[in-house]
């Protein structure tokens, strides 16, 4: 694995191509294009636009909220002319606000599908934990002046390891058909005067990691117990839950594919994170039905046959 990798000039790519995103949400409505206010896609593909002198509609693997950042947004679409890497990322980069970055381009077969293949998603918040408020990270960090326990923070996250109904942590205006996720892990550790909590699953509702955040916090101050997350998910109630923290401290980490897409390999952002050392796809992921359904495998004429 390396940080810097040659992007070639000379031969043209064609067809489906995969793009990784990068940006600060402090200034957008959100990834998802909208008529009334600024949005992370509608950037990308005006630049895209630039590049290919005709529009281009871009999918991505996730839809984060207003305020929200991320390091690893996967996207594709089809290109209409064909550009070589180079001119991709160089041409997409230079039309592009100061806080959207591309950061690389590949080939992908016509069946990848940014959103529908992506096997599970990654957050990060960051809280920034000391008396004085931030300065230098006042964009990408929440700032909590109250002294948090993240021990006691990472042990009430647990309940939440697995399949559940997460209605207690959805969004009111949550559009998703089913309130049911599946969390493959979550955990809380301190660094320094950062305390983190790293999230993944295969997908989540809207507000999602912001609500749990919220009651996370609520357990780190020390008002209530090991037990108050799981007892908040079994109210199956947002309206009995907690506050939802601010968008300013969640970042979009990654996406995770079957390797057979030969996607990239990235070191897991926030950069402020970087010291940790992690890359995205180290951790191995749960042995699921969904994992194993977009990966292509017959998982239900499998069961079926046992």
């Amino acid at each position: 694995m390396t940080l810097f990798r040659s992007l070639d000039d000379r031969h043209p790519l064609t067809g489906r191509l995969a793009m990784g995103v990068e940006y600060d949400g402090s200034g957008y409505c959100g990834w998802q294009r909208l008529k009334h206010a600024p949005s992370v896609q509608a950037a990308v593909e005006a630049a895209l636009a630039k590049v290919a002198n005709e529009f281009i509609t871009v999918h991505a693997s996730g839809r984060t909220d207003s305020g929200v950042h991320a390091t690893r947004q996967i996207i594709h679409f089809d290109a209409p002319v064909p550009r070589s890497q180079k001119a991709w990322v160089f041409g997409v980069n230079a039309n592009l606000p100061r806080d959207v970055a591309v950061r690389w381009v590949r080939s992908v077969p016509d069946a990848f599908h940014s959103r529908f293949k992506a096997l599970a998603r990654r957050y990060r918040y960051v809280i920034l934990n000391q008396p004085s408020r931030p300065v230098l990270e006042r964009a990408n960090a929440t700032w909590c002046r109250d002294p948090l326990d993240a021990d006691a923070m990472h042990r009430a996250a647990q309940a939440l390891v697995g399949e559940h109904d997460f209605s207690s942590f959805r969004a009111a205006g949550c559009q998703s058909k089913t309130p049911w996720r599946h969390l493959h892990f979550i955990e809380v550790h301190r660094h320094g005067p950062l305390v983190v909590v790293d999230v993944q699953g295969n997908a989540f509702l809207h507000h999602m990691v912001r609500n749990i955040v919220g009651a996370l916090v609520t357990v780190g101050r020390g008002e209530r117990g090991d037990d108050y997350l799981g007892e908040l998910m079994a109210l199956k109630n947002r309206r009995l839950a907690d506050v939802t923290a601010p968008a300013c401290g969640l970042h979009f980490v990654d996406s995770l594919y079957d390797a057979s897409w030969e996607l990239p390999r990235e070191p897991l952002g926030p950069n402020l994170l970087a010291f940790l050392g992690e890359w995205t796809g180290e951790r191995p992921l749960p042995d699921c039905p969904m994992v194993e359904f977009r990966r292509g495998k017959p998982v239900a004429a499998e069961q079926a046959a046992t």
